[in-house]
């Protein structure tokens, strides 16, 4: 009866915003669902169906249609009971069906790691988005309520969910426009990647409630009497920024709670787009405004189409307070997003590729197209969504919006990709810079180019959007092959002419097939690109054809002409399996650990075989591994349980940065010792406004031992900011 009952003021809820809800359909979908899920129970011991109804009333605060609310209901049902797509498609109509698959898993497909299946499920539903966004603001709600309910998973999946959250759904939600999502999101990721930073800026807000609701009234009453004084009608709101955003400022800016000023934000609704205007030039002139925190997205409103006016302020008790001033229209895309302006096609909401707040989305269509590796593409989304921008100019006045820290070549990608491969120069405001200079708001952009210039593998050391990487990778790869197909070739070709022949000789004899055959190549061109890349040998393929019969010694030949070369390693290599490496944490001949991000036994990691210096292992998030070739790239993994003995403990830095204040570095030293983490050095730089950076060079024996150091640092008052450096 409980259910029934939500289920009720569910329906209460939709129509108070829909003007004719297909009811029977909701209540149809309801039984099904109860029905398919019926024996199901949650982590936290409830009935599997609560959680498909809170997805369904998640979709009607964000006022959604009766298609998106069935499949709120039955989104589940596909990947977790023995319905199908077909199923739901013949009952619930085509719509349901599309919307359901767009968010069900790929479950049944097998993936070598956790991280490419990951990869494929958020290119799976990318795509069913650029077809239908229903898809993502279903799955959006699906992982808001799964994040409110986090606390009945795993500590390991908790952090796993948290991350994924951060770093793909809340900037999605931002892109969307839907700020309530987002801002939740990211408060409930927060509260499970740093549960201490969450819990002491929680308890500090809750502490000074009662003062700040008091001084909250006290504000709106003088912004309310001064609009009104100037006939200018308006609702005013006030309230605290949330948790996440504070404690990012707090980090940011290497500062503690009390520091933050502005942790009150209002908000100044009024009804024409001038008096927007006219409100912001009354609180400058009441308050004072602080240099450099004004910024007008109405005259250039955000890709997903916010538009606002920010200002901050010193008010009442000089205390430092953000307001921000929108009409009544602009609050209705801030609050609803991308659900306030709808496109129907056929029955489906579809993104207008014409109109500017889609331009991302197909941004990251036409990327999807040119990674051919998932995990890439994971990597260009997060790029692509991360939500700190600058806008600039072209010569012609339009404006672009690209992440922080984006260049001159990342602006010359945007325009299109044959200029950023032909980008030769760049001027900004009429002045000539180097192509890596980043770019700043309302600069005005003029990229030079020229037939001859070609992308740089060096320009992926600088580029920040995934458009700009895509495009140079693809490129430089496609050389390197080019590259080794033509060395390969020549080595072919100088070993055949021992036998007096050619490449061409051996395609009209039919010879090339059976090389190809026997060395278990599809095609020439494979042959020669893998004899250039160094794994396989030109010899050895001939002697395939030409030379001694006998196994065995053919067998100790090919061992004797690989020795020193690539060859040694993939004979070590192939003995492993399919699954790759297996690691036991050191070092020897043919395994090193790259200087770079110093992995240790527990992170995810990705070998390198180098040219005639064995094996090298990175960290996955090693920011060198996107430079190396990926024909060379190989899965590694650590042996079950390794812990390298004391006296091969791997390196790791770490760099904590914290007040200059006497007795903090014995304490942070101590919480090294408490975890068994051996210092073997250590480097301090303390700054003039009594600020400190500490670097820890430190030896341990596995990732969690680290992790559980640097929790324990975390935890010392005083300290801003704990981090695994990389070289």
């Amino acid at each position: 009866m409980q259910l029934e009952n939500r289920l009720e003021s569910i329906v209460k809820k939709v129509r108070s915003y829909h003007p004719d809800p297909n009811i029977p359909q909701l209540r149809d979908a309801y039984e099904y669902a109860r029905r398919m899920h019926e024996g199901q129970t949650r982590k936290s011991g409830e009935p599997y169906l609560t959680h498909p109804l809170e997805v369904m009333d998640i979709i009607a605060d964000l006022r959604l249609d009766v298609a998106s609310l069935v499949a709120g209901l039955l989104h589940d049902t596909v990947e977790d009971t023995e319905t199908t797509v077909e199923d739901l498609r013949i009952r619930f109509g085509d719509d349901v069906a599309f919307l359901v698959d767009g968010v069900t898993k790929l479950s049944k497909f097998e993936f070598n790691t956790r991280q490419e299946a990951q990869a494929e499920n958020i290119r799976k539903m990318i795509i069913a988005m650029s077809r239908d966004l229903r898809v993502i603001l279903v799955k959006l709600a699906d992982r808001l309520h799964n994040m409110r309910t986090l606390k009945y998973m795993s500590s390991s999946g908790q952090e796993r969910k948290a991350q994924e959250t951060m770093d793909i759904y809340a900037p999605l939600a931002h892109r969307l426009g839907l700020h309530w999502v987002k801002t939740e999101l990211e408060d409930l990721s927060f509260r499970y990647l740093f549960p201490e930073a969450y819990y002491e800026i929680a308890e500090k807000v809750a502490s000074k409630k009662r003062q700040r609701q008091s001084f909250i009234r006290k504000v709106i009453s003088i912004l309310d009497d001064l609009l009104r004084e100037h006939k200018i009608v308006a609702e005013i709101y006030g309230r605290p920024k949330n948790f996440w955003s504070i404690y990012r400022k707090m980090r940011h800016q290497q500062i503690e709670f009390e520091q933050v000023f502005d942790v009150l934000a209002f908000r100044i609704i009024v009804d024409e787009r001038a008096q927007c205007y006219e409100a912001l030039g009354l609180v400058h002139n009441l308050w004072k405004p602080i240099p450099g925190r004004f910024k007008d997205y109405i005259a250039i409103s955000k890709p997903n189409g916010y538009q606002s006016l920010h200002t901050s302020v010193i008010g009442p008790y000089q205390e430092r307070i953000e307001i921000q001033i929108r009409t009544q229209a602009m609050h209705k895309v801030a609050e609803e997003g991308i659900a306030a302006h709808w496109l129907y096609k056929e029955g489906k909401a579809v993104p207008d590729r014409d109109d500017e707040k889609f331009a991302w989305l197909h941004r990251l269509m036409e990327e999807h197209q040119d990674h051919e590796d998932p995990v890439e593409f994971l990597e260009s989304v997060k790029i692509d969504l991360f939500h700190d921008e600058v806008y600039v100019f072209t010569p012609q006045g339009d404006v672009l919006s690209f992440p922080s820290g984006a260049t001159t070549v990342d602006f010359a990608y945007a325009i299109h990709t044959e200029v950023g491969h032909h980008c030769s120069g760049a001027k900004v405001n009429g002045k000539m810079v180097p192509l890596k200079t980043q770019l700043q708001n309302g600069d005005i952009v003029e990229i030079l180019t020229h037939k001859n210039q070609r992308p740089n593998k060096d320009w992926l050391s600088f580029v920040k959007t995934g458009r700009a990487r895509t495009k140079i990778q693809k490129t430089v790869r496609t050389e390197q092959r080019e590259r080794s197909r033509q060395l390969g070739r020549e080595l072919l070709d100088k070993e055949l002419k021992q036998y007096n022949t050619n490449i061409r000789a051996w395609e009209r004899s039919g010879k090339l097939d059976e090389a190809l055959e026997l060395s278990r190549f599809g095609t020439l061109e494979e042959m020669l690109g893998e004899i250039g890349y160094g794994k396989a040998q030109a010899d050895i393929i001939v002697d395939k054809i030409y030379g001694d019969s006998d196994a065995e010694e053919a067998e100790k030949k090919k061992k004797k002409e690989s020795a020193g070369k690539l060859g040694q390693i993939w004979n070590k290599i192939v003995d492993r399996g399919r699954t790759g490496v297996v690691l036991d944490g050191i070092e020897d001949v043919m395994v090193t650990y790259a200087k770079c991000c110093n992995p240790v036994p527990g992170d995810d990691i990705i070998g390198f075989v180098t040219r005639g210096r064995g094996l090298s292992v990175h960290t996955r998030e090693c920011s060198r591994v996107s430079h190396l070739e990926k024909e060379r790239q190989i899965d590694v993994r650590w042996a079950n349980d390794t812990e390298v003995p004391d006296s091969a403990r791997r390196p790791v830095s770490v760099r904590v940065y914290c007040t200059d204040k006497p007795g903090l570095l014995a304490n942070i030293s101590q919480s090294f010792t408490k975890a068994g983490v051996n210092i073997s050095q250590a480097q301090c730089v303390t700054t003039d406004d009594r600020r400190a950076v500490n670097t820890f060079e430190v030896l341990v024996h596995n990732r969690d031992q680290l992790k559980k150091a640097m929790r324990n640092i975390e935890k010392i008052k005083g300290v801003y900011k704990v981090e695994r450096a990389t070289n």
